[in-house]
């Protein structure tokens, strides 16, 4: 059976098969010219592998470009799992909206939104591991497997994301470098030529260690792997890349820079032939809104026609009243002195404990109360920013004896703010001066004596 796929014959009509219909399915919102240079290119290195299995510094170079990028990425979503763990929640919910109809995937999707912390800790491994295992050459044969596999689903799964315009951000390299969705594919697109040109050339890669010695590298990598990103999780990121980070000035992070250029967007309007039952995108200058006979309105989706220059960092910041729904944005910025922002995304159900903030205040309640007896002592506001209604607000609080007010914000932002559900954030004026996460909630004397001056 192997020498049949073995066969240059064999492996030229499979690949060449798959190729073809690969291409023949091309969507409208893929070039194929692209999708066309890359499939040639990987034809030409499946084809004639025996070829450039002579060039044992192309394997070397992929082997280090493919290794680095691995360790690379891992790293930075290892040093921010909470912010990963968020951006696999919203890959989960957009693909549970699209199969609405199957019951059991979208069940299989809201599974795997409840181990999203679980599961972005166990990628940033993956990734680091596969990486370091590529660089020193262990278990070589299950390495590429894995590399590929991994890969190839990336590849679908950013290709999905740009095409249909699901999650504008990918996440691949956390909040350190922001790729656009059809960035994202592009990346994964070389990869996928790196990684052929590492199954072509395998025979050139070669543990660089004795076996003993590689496989204890390999399981102290992969503890340290886990380690960090716990502790990241645990402590906050060590490296934070947020605008809302310690020594950030929110209200500079909101202006625009001075090569300012807004992106421009255009509506496409989808509507359904009665007759034939095919969708066909309209703009709003040509769309058949007077032909009610053959079309009815089936969708709009927002198109990026130009991608904005020297955009604000923060574009959605704020704060309002949850009674009359106030702006108090600027009343709150302008504070000159020193005051606290309590954190909490989503204070949960009363009863089933749903969310990590109610569980996680009713452990620190007591010091909580007690920092802000404290900051009321030393005439220092403290106040608690949620996305929850009013109704909710006042159980809550009512619940938790808390004598502070809290005020609106909307969750994506405050789950920027900070990875701690909830935190802790020591402001003056737009300036973020310190961040704890409810884990190691201060003391306010320990605040007051190095914080404030």
């Amino acid at each position: 059976m192997n020498k049949i796929f073995e066969s240059k014959i064999v492996r030229f009509v499979l690949s060449g098969g798959i190729a073809a219909l690969l291409f023949y399915c091309c969507p409208p919102c893929l070039s194929s010219i692209t999708l066309g240079a890359v499939l040639f290119t990987l034809l030409v290195l499946i084809n004639a592998s025996s070829f450039f299995a002579r060039f044992s510094w192309l394997t070397h170079g992929a082997r280090i470009l493919v290794g680095c990028l691995f360790i690379f990425s891992g790293f930075i979503k290892s040093n921010d799992p909470s912010g990963f763990s968020f951006k696999l929640v919203e890959y989960f919910e957009v693909f549970a909206t699209d199969l609405a109809n199957f019951h059991f995937l979208v069940s299989i999707c809201d599974f795997l939104k409840s181990i999203s912390l679980f599961l972005a800790i166990f990628i940033c491994t993956f990734e680091v591991a596969l990486g370091f295992m590529l660089l020193v050459g262990v278990r070589v044969r299950l390495t590429l497997w894995l590399l590929l596999l991994m890969n190839v689903f990336f590849t679908f799964l950013t290709f999905y994301s740009a095409c249909f315009n699901k999650v504008t951000h990918c996440g691949c390299f956390g909040d350190a470098i922001q790729l656009t969705p059809w960035q994202s594919f592009g990346k994964d697109l070389v990869l996928d030529i790196l990684i052929t040109i590492l199954w072509v050339g395998s025979v050139h890669i070669k543990s660089l260690f004795g076996s003993i010695v590689g496989n204890l590298a390999t399981i102290l990598i992969i503890a340290g792997s886990v380690a960090f990103p716990v502790y990241a999780w645990y402590y906050l990121p060590p490296i934070d890349f947020r605008p809302y980070a310690p020594g950030k000035n929110l209200c500079e992070e909101m202006k625009p820079g001075p090569h300012y250029k807004a992106a421009k967007y255009e509506s496409l309007l989808i509507y359904r032939n009665k007759q034939t039952k095919q969708t066909q995108e309209f703009t709003q200058k040509n769309y058949p809104w007077q032909d009610t006979l053959h079309w009815e309105w089936a969708d709009t989706k927002t198109k990026l026609l130009e991608a904005g220059v020297d955009e604000p960092k923060i574009t959605d910041f704020k704060i309002t009243d949850p009674d009359s729904g106030e702006n108090l944005t600027d009343t709150i910025l302008g504070n000159k002195d020193y005051y606290f922002l309590l954190v909490a995304m989503e204070l949960g159900e009363k009863k089933k404990d749903k969310y990590e903030a109610r569980s996680a205040y009713l452990k620190v309640q007591g010091r909580i109360n007690d920092f802000v007896a404290l900051c009321d002592k030393d005439k220092k506001r403290f106040y608690g920013l949620t996305s929850a209604a009013l109704p909710e607000i006042g159980d809550f609080r009512h619940e938790v004896q808390a004598q502070y007010p809290y005020l609106n914000a909307d969750q994506t932002v405050l789950k920027t703010m900070i990875r701690s559900n909830p935190g802790l954030m020591l402001m003056k004026g737009c300036v973020v001066i310190a961040n704890w996460p409810y884990h190691s909630f201060p003391s306010y004397n320990d605040v007051k004596e190095k914080y404030f001056k």
